[in-house]
């Protein structure tokens, strides 16, 4: 099949979630014999037009001279060559700054599906009128795709009970890490088993502030690694609400995943804070990493991490856990969240089950294309579950 993914800022990875997620399926589906395409940022450092036999299409993006708008204006130039060009399937993943446009797409020709992602419009550092478009954006995503598909069993059961349709759920996938280096940390002066830490994009719905509250009360002051972007507007007022803790370390990103599941193996504790959207794709790799995870407490993270890990819900909660907590006392917790990497949530069961999606989708129109001239897909079919 010939297949596009756009809606990220392209591969390889260099910004977050969606686009390691992206970089992983291009190459798993290429692996099996799939002709793939993804959208790139013309911006992106990365500016080959093929990676790994992943065929790269680098689009005008205008975000660093116009902002948020000019993610708008990137997704619409994405949609606009799409157009031209004769995918079987596309693969929107998100619906922030893109469904605006998804009148746009060439659906009559092309079958699209969109990945939904989290509840974006619950993200509390956006303003009402922003939450306001998003939940319309939202709307739209399911208003003009074809297919959707849920990274979570709850974005799955929000979908059904909010606008009544049927999604695939797919959940993001991870490797199983294996090969541990502690020469990796060494830069960071840090010791194995001796340092606690979170990786996040630093927004407020991530709950870093209340994890860095709890860890600046804890009686025990390791080093604690915050890893994420930090020189955006909230990561400069949290390094000045906690400069004077020495122990806490703004890394800044890391994107090289090596250097991260090392860092994530080595951890005393690994905090996960997200609690707006799905399947978190840093949480997956936590767990692949043989970890001990402390987590807010929220359908997303239980449904997957179940009862091995730690919870938190407030600042005091996390300074408990940091005062008492060791991974040694919680290995079984670490052992029986690779395993669940292993045997659910390996990138090649992942990719399998995006596989099968397409496949489905793409046998469905052409098995209604005879009683349907126009190629569009019949609202009844649109409704397809696994």
């Amino acid at each position: 099949m010939n297949i596009a993914i756009i809606g990220t800022r392209g591969i390889p990875n260099h910004y977050g979630g969606f686009e390691q997620f992206a970089e992983y399926l291009a190459k798993g589906l290429v692996a099996r014999g799939h002709q793939i395409t993804v959208y790139n940022s013309h911006m992106h450092p990365y500016q080959k037009g093929e990676w790994n036999g992943v065929k790269l299409i680098h689009c005008y993006d205008p975000e660093d001279k116009w902002g948020t708008i000019g993610q708008f204006i990137y997704d619409l130039n994405c949609i606009k060559h799409a157009r031209s060009q004769s995918y079987d399937i596309i693969l929107q993943l998100g619906y922030t700054s893109s469904t605006v446009w998804g009148w746009m797409l060439p659906r009559d020709k092309s079958i699209v599906t969109t990945n939904m992602d989290g509840l974006e419009w619950k993200r509390s550092k956006y303003s009402k009128p922003v939450r306001a478009f998003l939940k319309k954006a939202e709307y739209l995503g399911t208003v003009f795709s074809d297919y959707w598909i849920s990274d979570s069993l709850g974005i799955q059961d929000y979908l059904k009970k909010e606008y009544n349709i049927s999604s695939t759920y797919i959940p993001y996938g991870a490797h199983p890490f294996e090969a541990a280096d502690v020469s990796k940390i060494a830069s960071y002066n840090i010791n194995p088993g001796n340092y606690n830490m979170l990786i996040a994009r630093l927004e407020p719905e991530n709950n870093v502030d209340t994890i860095l509250e709890g860890v600046s009360l804890a009686d025990k002051q390791l080093p604690f690694l915050v890893v994420g972007k930090h020189n955006t507007k909230y990561g400069e007022y949290l390094k000045t609400k906690y400069e004077k803790f020495d122990n806490i370390k703004f890394l800044g990103g890391i994107y090289d995943i090596n250097v991260l599941n090392n860092i994530r193996h080595f951890a005393n504790l690994y905090f996960h804070g997200h609690s707006v959207g799905g399947t978190n794709p840093s949480l997956l790799e936590a767990m692949a990493s043989h970890t001990l995870i402390c987590a807010n407490k929220n359908e997303f993270n239980t449904t997957i991490l179940e009862g091995d890990a730690l919870y938190f819900a407030n600042s005091e909660q996390v300074t408990a856990v940091v005062n008492n907590a060791r991974k040694e006392d919680y290995i079984s917790f670490a052992d029986h969240n690779l395993d669940k990497i292993r045997t659910i949530y390996e990138w090649d069961n992942i990719i399998e089950q995006y596989e099968n999606h397409f496949k489905t989708i793409y046998s469905t129109k052409h098995e209604v294309r005879e009683n349907n001239p126009a190629g569009r897909v019949p609202d009844q079919a649109k409704h397809l579950s696994r």
